[in-house]
């Protein structure tokens, strides 16, 4: 996967987690660097979450986002491979 759709996954993954926790700012998730735990710590700091319930609504919002892309990887390797047999 390049650098843009990783970046790209990225945005769509921080506008998913604005969108769900509006209070938490985006430099804070830039910060965080996309580490889910760093990122449950803010949303149980912000949002008086239980460490356990903040870490699983993090890891259930992002790992949507790790299944979409597994499928654009397998993509990319498909059409690789048609590209190599022609």
């Amino acid at each position: 996967m390049n650098k843009d759709t990783i970046q790209g996954k990225w945005n769509e993954i921080k506008g998913e987690l604005r969108k769900t926790w509006g209070n938490i700012t985006d430099d804070e998730f830039e910060k965080t660097k996309g580490d889910a735990q760093a990122i449950a710590g803010i949303v149980q700091q912000r949002y008086g979450l239980a460490k356990e319930d903040a870490s699983e609504k993090v890891s259930t919002l992002m790992s949507r986002y790790a299944e979409a892309t597994k499928e654009t990887l397998r993509q990319g390797r498909d059409e690789a491979e048609r590209k190599r047999n022609h």
